[in-house]
């Protein structure tokens, strides 16, 4: 099958370049002006912001937390994703029994992928418990294309700092990307503590018990470890505050090397403001963790990325049902299930607000598709407009629509960013050279995305 974009509007290295893409057996094969060959069939782009397919390397699909799992599987989610442009995801897996290898999650996974996703996908690794087996099996994953694990400082699969440091230090070996959640478990345990016994439980204490200052801790205390370690890939998932990024931006400066940082859209454009929204009944819906923080945390985010600082924005989609499952805890903030929908969403609110805020469309491009690609092995076949690289590609309407729960693919029954004035609309979406979504007409079928098998 071949198919020739003609007109396409790119994000050149200084401006919008207009040209045309020849697309054959799943590949780029050719970019340029007024390209002339023999196609099964021509699309005219119209001169429309056409982009790299979206990299997400953080969702949570079907995450199994126990008493709650995640409500996207592989088949809703990815749908979703591709939806709003994003053609490759990288998911956070869930933890196994105390005592499992990661391999055998990783198995499951597959499983749980293979015959549903409609886009491409890998998975991280996450390691709850350091043995010398799951050190060694560090190395088997990332021959088999796993090449990140997840470790947490907090929660009840978190490591103490010498496992940690364990893990860093076979990871420097391996070449293995380490994705850490940074939040202060001690800290964030007294507060809740304090809190539960004052019967603070509405949704805003969620914020004030997981403070900014719990964040940066943990990333300064990440990075030493890291500096210890001989400077593995060391990678900050989801940063959400002010004081988070400085502690990357000081790192930086003062010489510390593979030091990746993650955002996400909710910490570029939601504030603790809507833990108060409505009362109780709707702040329960925006609990995750980290919190969403203050504005001046907001516009810190965007500065990190004007200026380099941040170097992803991912969404760490981990939806659950509002009237059933977040609302029966609008007044106990310690039980509700955490996390929120965004993985159809990410790229069209973070270009329409980046744009509006001054970044260049390359820096949006290289952190929605480019930069995750590369981090994370995926570089050789995703992320660019290249020739070689698979057709992945996003065309974009530059129309003003808003959005809402009734214009949403996800099986959460609401959305983050509900009422958001989007200034770019999802047109056209191609997978490896195959139109999956034209006109708002979705062509996809279920289970034709493959597994990465990522490599550096």
């Amino acid at each position: 099958m071949s198919i020739l974009l003609k007109n396409a509007k790119i994000i050149g290295e200084e401006d919008f370049l207009l040209r045309d893409i020849y697309i054959e057996d799943e590949k780029i094969v050719e970019i340029a002006e007024n390209i002339k060959r023999d196609s099964d069939r021509v699309i005219d782009c119209n001169e429309k912001l056409t982009m790299p397919g979206g990299v997400d390397v953080h969702t949570h699909l079907s995450l199994d937390l126990g008493k709650f799992i995640s409500i996207d599987d592989f088949y809703t989610g990815t749908r979703a994703a591709s939806f709003g442009g994003t053609t490759s995801i990288v998911d956070h897996i869930a933890f196994g029994p105390r005592g499992s290898l990661v391999s055998d999650e990783i198995k499951k996974y597959h499983k749980m992928a293979e015959g549903n996703a409609v886009i491409d996908y890998s998975f991280h690794g996450a390691i709850q418990e350091v043995t010398d087996d799951i050190l060694d099996e560090i190395e088997k994953l990332f021959d088999e294309g796993i090449v990140s694990t997840k470790i947490y400082t907090t929660y009840g699969g978190m490591l103490d700092d010498k496992h940690m440091l364990r893990v860093l230090q076979k990871a420097k070996e391996t070449g293995t990307v380490v994705c850490v959640h940074c939040e202060n478990d001690g800290m964030i345990a007294d507060l809740r503590e304090e809190a539960k016994n004052k019967g603070n439980l509405a949704p805003i204490y969620h914020a004030k018990t997981r403070p900014a200052e719990a964040e940066a801790e943990a990333i300064n205390r990440l990075i030493y470890l890291s500096e210890v370690a001989g400077f593995p890939k060391l990678y900050i998932v989801h940063t959400s505050s002010a004081l988070g990024l400085r502690e990357i931006r000081k790192a930086r400066a003062r010489g510390v090397k593979n030091l990746y940082c993650e955002t996400c859209t909710q910490y570029l454009t939601l504030t603790d403001e809507k833990y108060l929204e409505g009362g109780e009944s709707q702040g329960v819906k925006y609990i995750c963790a980290p919190p969403l923080r203050k504005k001046s945390d907001v516009d810190a985010l965007w500065e990190g990325i004007i200026d380099g600082t941040v170097d992803v924005i991912a969404t760490d989609h981990c939806p659950f049902f509002y009237e059933s499952e977040k609302l029966p805890y609008k007044d106990d903030f310690l039980n509700a299930p955490g996390g929120i929908p965004g993985i159809e969403e990410r790229m069209e609110v973070v270009l329409t607000e980046g744009l509006k805020r001054g970044v260049s469309p390359q820096r949006l491009r290289d952190l929605l598709c480019t930069n995750p690609a590369k981090i994370f092995g995926l570089g050789y076949k995703k992320g660019s407009l290249e020739v070689g690289k698979d057709a992945d590609i996003v065309v974009f309407d530059q129309e003003k629509y808003t959005i809402s729960q009734t214009n949403r693919h996800s099986n959460c029954d609401y959305t983050t960013y509900e009422g958001f004035e989007s200034d770019f609309k999802v047109k056209m979406v191609l997978s490896r050279g195959e139109v999956i979504l034209e006109n708002s007409e979705y062509k996809a079928e279920k289970g034709r995305g493959k597994f990465i098998k990522r490599k550096f």
